[in-house]
Order: structure tokens, then sequence, then C-alpha cells
């Protein structure tokens, strides 16, 4: 819960969607009236939806929120990352990965460690974290992740099929819970009408389930790395709730 001008809220953030992806999934909530009201603001890659009552003290703030905070959290299932004002999503992964006694590990190509290294900036990080691969060329792919030729050379570095096996691989190589890979084309040059600049797959493998998922960036060749070491880090955190339920 946050103080704001007009009283308190709960806050939901939400990484990576539009306001409107966000609307639709609260929408009917959206239309309720009554003390508490709800809605949603963008700040950079995250929206964030925000339940607000002008209740005087924290108390009364608390009790007027929790029923429509868990209607909101009913709506969004696991959209949303945090219910805290300055936690980071790297702070949300370690805390969770914590929680649930979990180890985890990256295999990385265009974001040449950067999820990595979120992972590390967060304190604690050593009880989850022991090791990551930075895979950018092939021959490093096949020799680290055991990705194979024959899928490198039929569908290319920047495909499901390499991601794949890049999560997959690096699980295996780390003897962790889970792995988090990444593989794209972060540009300025390189791409094709095929793949072009700014297609990334993001790939986590966790119980013997593996989920990539094709994305498109926008933006300079670091705010393309950046999206998708984020994004990276949201499905890995998808994965674990996943997992627990």
């Amino acid at each position: 819960m946050i103080r704001t001008e007009q009283g308190y809220a709960q806050i939901f953030k939400i990484y990576g969607k539009s306001e409107t992806e966000v609307k639709e999934k609260i929408q009917d909530l959206l239309k309720c009236g009554g003390a508490v009201v709800i809605y949603t603001r963008r700040r950079g890659k995250d929206v964030h939806v925000l339940a607000e009552t002008q209740a005087e003290d924290e108390e009364s703030a608390k009790a007027a929120l929790k029923p429509v905070a868990k209607e909101i959290k009913k709506a969004l299932g696991d959209m949303y990352y945090s219910t805290k004002e300055n936690e980071t999503m790297e702070e949300t992964v370690v805390r969770l990965l914590t929680k649930y006694g979990l180890t985890v590990t990256t295999a990385e190509s265009c974001t040449g460690g950067m999820v990595a290294a979120k992972i590390i900036n967060v304190p604690g990080a050593s009880d989850v974290f022991d090791q990551g691969y930075i895979t950018y060329s092939n021959k490093s792919k096949r020799k680290i992740l055991d990705v194979s030729k024959a899928t490198l050379k039929k569908y290319g570095a920047v495909s499901e099929q390499t991601a794949r096996e890049m999560a997959l691989g690096g699980v295996l190589a780390a003897d962790a819970d889970a792995c988090v890979a990444v593989t794209g084309l972060a540009g300025p040059d390189g791409g094709t009408e095929e793949k072009p600049v700014g297609l990334v797959y993001v790939s986590c493998c966790m119980k013997d389930e593996v989920i990539v998922e094709e994305c498109h960036f926008n933006g300079t060749r670091q705010e393309i790395r950046e999206h998708a070491a984020v994004t990276a880090l949201d499905l890995l955190r998808r994965m674990i709730i996943r997992s627990r339920q």
C-alpha cells in the first residue's frame, strides 16, 4: 500500500503490456463505483493498476482496499509482478526463488549476461544463483548448452527451437532447478524480412517443462537487449508461480 495525494492506494505492477491489454483484464472492475477508485497509469515499460481510497488513516484504508485488491488479483492472474511500489522485476524473481528454495541459471546470447547481472544485483542472489552462460556464437551454444548442430543449421540461432534447446541445456549444465534463455537480433544490422531486428525468443525450463515466447521489440540495440532481459525474468517469474499451483 502506498500514500497518495487522495489517501492510500494498493498498486499492482505489470511489465511489457499495453494499458489496453491491462484494462481488458479488469474492465468489469473499472466500471464499479464506490469508495475505492480503480485506474491505470503507464510508467516506462510498466503499467500500474491502482485501487485508491480517500480513507484518512492506514487501518481504514487497508479495510477498504482488501476486498478490492482480492478481486484485482483474481482478474490479473499472474500478469502482475509486484504489489510493492519500488520492487524491481529481478527483486521479485529472487524473492520467489528464495521463498520456494529454487536455483536458476541463465543461457544468454544477444543479452550477453544482462539477465545474470540483474539477478546478481539483488542482495541474497548467491542463495539462488551459482553460474550463468553467455553463448554468443553457435560454437558456444553447441559446446556449452548442447544445442544440436542440426537445429542451428535448419532453424538458425534466432529461433524457437534454439531457444528451447538453450534452456534445456542450461538446466543440465548447471544442475539448476530452472534456466532462462535468450536469443535474438538486437541490431542495428543483421535483420532480414523473415527475422527482423528486434526479434527475440525468451525461454524458460523448469520441472521438465519448457516455454518459449516470441517477442518483437523496438528501439536501439541497448533498449532491445534491456527489454529482452526483463521479459526473460518475467517469464521465469510466471514459470515459478505456475510450478507452485
